[in-house]
């Protein structure tokens, strides 16, 4: 029944926990809450994904407000070193491999800056796919329907035909609204290769 396999990056592909690297960096509950709004979790940092600002305006904005905040030198910390924190995650690309290899297409759906996609696929992670579409090429955010309907539409894949792997529930709902299969990742490649069973998607 399913033929193509759509992964999201952050958080599945790619180690991203900018919650977890705030608070590692900061050790402070309010100065990581702080910051994290004035970052990863601003305005900002979401038009930098869908592509509508470059990351020199979108780190002017950041600054200008995270001034006005009385963190300037925390946000600029962040802004200077952050991108460190994506790490390919090699049992992932591992199981991507596996699932080429027993016939199915696979792509990518994902929210991504410039800036993060250009080091992504220098690192060779793009090329392991068929194809996809990130936010910052297509100028939409998920969970947008149009941003997944740009994947299918890019590819002429059937939302029948396709099981979405997001770590965001509020994308894989979507998913399932468009009328594809969606898997949430939560815990390990292991879980979800058994929730791929499910799907009858059988990699023994």
């Amino acid at each position: 029944m399913y033929k193509n396999i759509i992964f999201d990056f952050g958080g599945v592909m790619v180690e991203f926990n900018p919650r977890d690297y705030l608070m590692e960096r900061f050790c402070n509950a309010s100065t990581e809450e702080k910051v994290y709004r004035l970052t990863f979790g601003s305005e900002a940092w979401s038009q930098l994904d869908a592509g509508l600002i470059s990351r020199f305006e979108g780190n002017q904005i950041m600054l200008d407000e995270a001034r006005q905040a009385g963190c300037l030198f925390e946000v600029q910390e962040v802004l200077d070193d952050w991108i460190q924190i994506l790490r390919i995650r090699r049992r992932m690309t591992e199981l991507v491999r596996r699932l080429k290899n027993h016939g199915y297409c696979v792509y990518y759906l994902s929210n991504m800056p410039e800036d993060a996609l250009a080091v992504l696929t220098r690192q060779g992670l793009t090329g392991l796919f068929d194809g996809g579409v990130a936010s910052c090429e297509v100028h939409i955010n998920k969970p947008d329907p149009r941003i997944y309907q740009a994947l299918l539409d890019k590819y002429h894949l059937k939302a029948d035909e396709c099981v979405f792997i997001d770590d965001t529930r509020l994308n894989v709902q979507t998913a399932f609204q468009l009328g594809m299969n969606g898997i949430q990742m939560k815990d390990s490649v292991g879980t979800l290769v058994r929730s791929l069973a499910t799907c009858n998607i059988n990699l023994r």
